[in-house]
């Protein structure tokens, strides 16, 4: 098996990059910014490809260098991930010994700023538990993706309509097309820490574009999961608004959510 790492990036010197992170496996590097460039090189003996793009929307990114995969694993990951020696072969070996897998999720060390969920034990991803993890801890069979014709969608995540939320939908729409998820505990590389593109903290636009986000994810539940949300996180997101006002902007995303469909 062979290994391709996706990376979404913006204003990157593309040059310097793979080096940067420590990359020692083929690459693509989507790289927003202000010109439209193609450049092809090798990089500790490996081909890595760079598409330089005005367009922006991480999602877009993401499904810009999907559809240019051509190794067996892809690995999606972002510009301020540095790789540990040998990550290559601890996702190979991991799909060695799940050959049903079609997508396997791993850890990174991150800032506590930005944890989302650190896998402690190895199992099945199920409609339970996906919305945890983040798209740059994915690998995935690149046929399995290719076959069920799933993308990244381009309404959600920093440089679009709505904030984020892409990772949550990906993985959705994997579970959704009958594909097999599972996490692993070996840990790959770390982030390095920086300020965020789209989070102006817990203001309207956020509770409001999570709502749109739960109706696309829960449909006629999202009411409810959005309840369920708020009441969770209630100490850390609703120190300056009440939940029944962030409630309220919640359901006014979900509604957005609902008039877009039908207009779809």
């Amino acid at each position: 098996m062979k290994l391709q790492v996706l990376v979404a990036a913006v204003n990157e010197e593309v040059q310097r990059l793979p080096e940067k992170m420590n990359l020692e496996t083929d690459a693509i590097i989507v790289n927003q910014c202000d010109h439209f460039a193609y450049q092809e090189y090798q990089h500790k003996g490996r081909t890595v490809k760079c598409f330089s793009m005005a367009e922006r929307g991480v999602g877009l990114s993401r499904n810009t260098a999907l559809m240019r995969a051509d190794a067996e694993i892809c690995l999606f990951s972002d510009e301020d991930i540095v790789f540990y020696p040998g990550y290559e072969e601890l996702i190979l070996k991991a799909f060695r010994e799940n050959p049903d897998a079609d997508l396997i999720t791993f850890n990174f060390k991150v800032d506590p700023r930005r944890t989302t969920y650190y896998n402690k034990e190895k199992g099945r991803i199920r409609w339970y538990n996906y919305g945890r993890y983040p798209t740059y801890a994915a690998a995935a069979r690149t046929e399995s993706l290719h076959r069920a014709n799933v993308s990244f969608s381009l309404l959600f995540g920093g440089g679009a309509r709505y904030s984020n939320g892409e990772d949550s939908l990906f993985f959705h729409d994997c579970l959704k097309k009958g594909l097999h998820l599972y996490a692993e505990t070996a840990e790959l590389g770390e982030e390095i820490y920086r300020e965020s593109t789209w989070f102006n903290g817990y203001n309207e636009k956020f509770f409001f574009d999570r709502g749109v986000l739960y109706h696309h994810l829960y449909g006629r539940l999202a009411g409810l999961f959005s309840l369920r949300f708020l009441y969770a996180h209630r100490g850390e997101m609703l120190k300056e608004i009440r939940l029944s006002d962030a409630y309220g902007m919640m359901k006014r995303g979900i509604r957005e959510g609902k008039s877009a469909k039908r207009q779809e």
